[in-house]
């Protein structure tokens, strides 16, 4: 600035300008139009502006138009025409020269219209100026606003995908699969996790740039990585030559990749380093503040979604051992029977969840085979579900019947003060004559595999869930019995394995059937099966499933035992016990005498029914000895003993145990507690046995 104080004003003669000096010294001119005579003035400058001599030009604005590209001539022509006709007193408008080295160059015009008393144009005077300069700067500007969003989009995409990552993994997948790396101009990505005062590294970057030695290193290390953790500052390495004097030992291994720079950031959450991360480039130098801001900010994303992740890894990984822990160890070698168990976590979600399974010798050569679902998917259902199925292993191992280890199952988990509730299928088999009784509480339905491989549906009466039905009060649970031959299979499963997104139950219960349809024979490859659609598919609920095959030509050598609860007018549960009966004769070797034991049974049962309240407990077994017999025993809850007596020629009862001991080889009643056992034995010789 000069300094006014020096002395009295000195003003140059031609001050102030003139204005066609100041429009000539700014690369703009003037022009003229008269529109009556069509003819155009244009001063010296404004004739530079379309490259053109004094001396050729004519006056004429047609000569003007060899200098404008067609299309940019028929636009500016008619922008001026509509100003013309709509009234207007001004118009403006940037159009391209093409001046004498056949180069094309911006320029602008800026006209007002003079108009007579009526509105009509006469006249129009403006300026035309070379605007070069200027669009390149609007230019420049407007890329790199474009490149500062983008990189702006680049850092806030990154974050919005890194919300959705769960697992460490995730966050480096994110990293390197994104194209956000591309558009920050990252080549690769390395990182590295905090662990006892060292860091291992998770993401090697580029492929070829491992470093013998670098797997686990000490933050005191002469490493980028390292003096990121250890500073809490980045590391920014502006040159190639930068990094060779920084840090000379990796350089040495790495410095045939390409890298021209690179920036390596500490990840920081709550204070402390977890771990450090870092860009390598191969056509950058150096970084500019704004870039610097931005890696800053990127950092402090990562840096966030992987501490959630690492946090999310360390609650599934105890969830995890916790729901392991609480399933079996082992499944027991069964004779008669080839068992398959798998369990697989949610792929979706990766939730550890309550599914479990679980399998109970029982005495006579009889299993238990249980499947269950505690509702939710948190460490709180593993512990549910590891008491609820100790409990009920213990049940079932008392020598209850299956609708009492249900009932018991349910009232306990309701007597836990749990917001949690159950589905379980718990079904007893007898592997000697096959005979299955199943109970189901709000469970899916089991399949049956038959020996040629087809496949259906088991349709289970069933209860409330285990917990919903003692709240309820309703804990009678029905009982369904089918026979299981030789060979056939009963495929039990949680419905983490036939719930489809967006589609019917029922339509993933028909995918399951056709895939144990079509699945191979090995049972162990079946289960294999079963769970790799379920991995393909991934989905947000865990899965459990238990196989049960039966073998043949098994009998155990202590004799067999089953037992059935008959309600009082419930012919279902009826049928079931008559069924139970006629398969255990048939499989215990009474098949010469099998219409005896089925009548005497059958007699034992009514009377039960029908002289008592209450229900009746059918116990069929082998009682092994100097003979072997067959006993079938009917216990009740009065105390009032049967005696046997003549009908008489008109009565229509009183002949039920006449004809039982008419029939058997021997019978009795036994008081048991509150109540009896009406029984009776039938000798089945030993080399009648028929094994199946």
């Amino acid at each position: 600035m000069v300094d006014r104080a020096a002395g009295p004003l000195s003003l140059p003669e031609d001050w102030p300008a003139r204005s066609d000096i100041s429009l000539s010294l700014n690369r703009m001119g003037t022009f003229d139009w008269d529109l009556d005579s069509g003819l155009m003035h244009m001063d010296r400058p404004a004739l530079g502006v379309f490259d053109l001599r004094p001396e050729e030009y004519d006056g004429r604005p047609d000569t003007l138009a060899a200098r404008v590209p067609g299309d940019e001539g028929t636009r500016l022509d008619a922008l001026i025409r509509q100003a013309v006709e709509d009234g207007s007193d001004n118009y403006g408008a940037y159009f391209k020269v093409r001046r004498r080295d056949g180069s094309l160059r911006w320029s602008h015009t800026q006209g007002s219209l003079r108009r007579d008393a009526e509105g009509r144009p006469y006249r129009i005077i403006g300026i035309v100026r070379d605007a070069a300069q200027e669009l390149a700067d609007s230019a420049a500007r407007l890329e790199l606003d474009a490149a500062r969003r983008v990189r702006t989009s680049v850092v806030e995409g990154t974050t919005a995908a890194l919300a959705h990552a769960r697992t460490v993994l995730d966050v480096i997948n994110v990293l390197k699969e994104s194209s956000g790396l591309a558009h920050l101009g990252a080549s690769s990505v390395v990182m590295g996790l905090v662990e006892s005062g060292r860091i291992h590294l998770v993401a090697e970057g580029p492929e070829g740039s491992f470093v013998p030695g670098t797997r686990v290193t000490r933050i005191d290390d002469r490493y980028p990585m390292s003096d990121a953790v250890r500073t809490l500052s980045p590391c920014f390495i502006d040159s190639a030559e930068d990094f060779a004097a920084g840090y000379p030992e990796l350089w040495r291994h790495i410095g045939g990749l390409g890298i021209t720079a690179a920036a390596y950031l500490p990840l920081i959450a709550q204070g402390r380093p977890i771990g450090a991360i870092g860009l390598l480039y191969g056509d950058k130098s150096g970084f500019s503040g704004e870039d610097r801001n931005l890696l800053v900010a990127l950092g402090s994303s990562i840096a966030q979604s992987l501490q959630r992740a690492m946090l999310f890894e360390q609650e599934h990984d105890l969830a995890e051992g916790l729901q392991q822990a609480m399933l079996p160890r082992r499944i027991p070698q069964v004779p008669g029977a080839q068992i398959a168990v798998r369990y697989r976590s949610a792929r979706l979600g990766r939730d550890i969840g309550g599914d479990w399974y679980d399998v109970i010798p029982l005495p006579g050569g009889r299993i238990g085979a249980v499947i269950g679902d505690v509702q939710g998917h948190d460490t709180h259902a593993a512990a549910v579900m590891g008491q609820l199925r100790i409990v009920l292993r213990a049940y079932a191992a008392e020598g209850h019947e299956p609708a009492t280890v249900m009932a018991r199952a349910s009232s306990f988990l309701q007597e836990l003060d749990t917001d949690r509730f159950a589905t379980c299928i718990y079904a007893e088999a007898d592997l000697t004559t096959g005979v299955v009784q199943l109970v189901r509480a709000g469970h899916v339905d089991p399949m049956l595999r038959d020996t040629d491989g087809s496949s259906r549906r088991l349709p289970v009466p069933g209860g409330m869930p285990l917990g919903l039905s003692a709240l309820f009060g309703q804990l009678d649970y029905p009982v369904k019995t089918l026979e299981l031959d030789p060979g056939q299979t009963l495929v039990m499963y949680t419905d983490g394995l036939v719930e489809l997104p967006g589609a019917d139950l029922d339509d993933g219960l028909l995918e399951l059937a056709e895939l144990v349809r079509s699945g191979p024979h090995d049972l162990q490859a079946l289960a294999d099966r079963l769970c790799a659609v379920v991995d393909e598919r991934g989905g947000e609920d865990d899965v459990a499933v238990l196989l049960l095959r039966r073998r043949g030509a098994y009998v155990p050598q202590s004799g067999g035992r089953l037992q059935q609860r008959v309600p009082p007018g419930d012919p279902q549960a009826l049928r079931s016990a008559r069924q139970m009966i006629r398969a255990a004769v048939g499989a215990w070797g009474g098949r010469e005498r099998s219409d005896d034991i089925e009548l005497a049974a059958d007699e034992l049962i009514t009377n039960a029914l029908v002289h008592t309240s209450g229900d009746a407990v059918v116990v069929v077994r082998v009682v092994t000895g100097a003979q072997r017999r067959l006993r079938v025993e009917v216990e009740d809850g009065s105390s009032a003993l049967p005696r046997r007596r003549e009908a008489g020629d008109s009565g229509v009862s009183g002949r039920g145990l006449v004809l039982v001991g008419s029939l058997a080889e021997s019978w009795g009643v036994e008081s048991r507690g509150s109540g009896k056992c009406v029984w009776c034995e039938f000798v089945v010789p030993r080399g009648s046995r028929r094994l199946r």
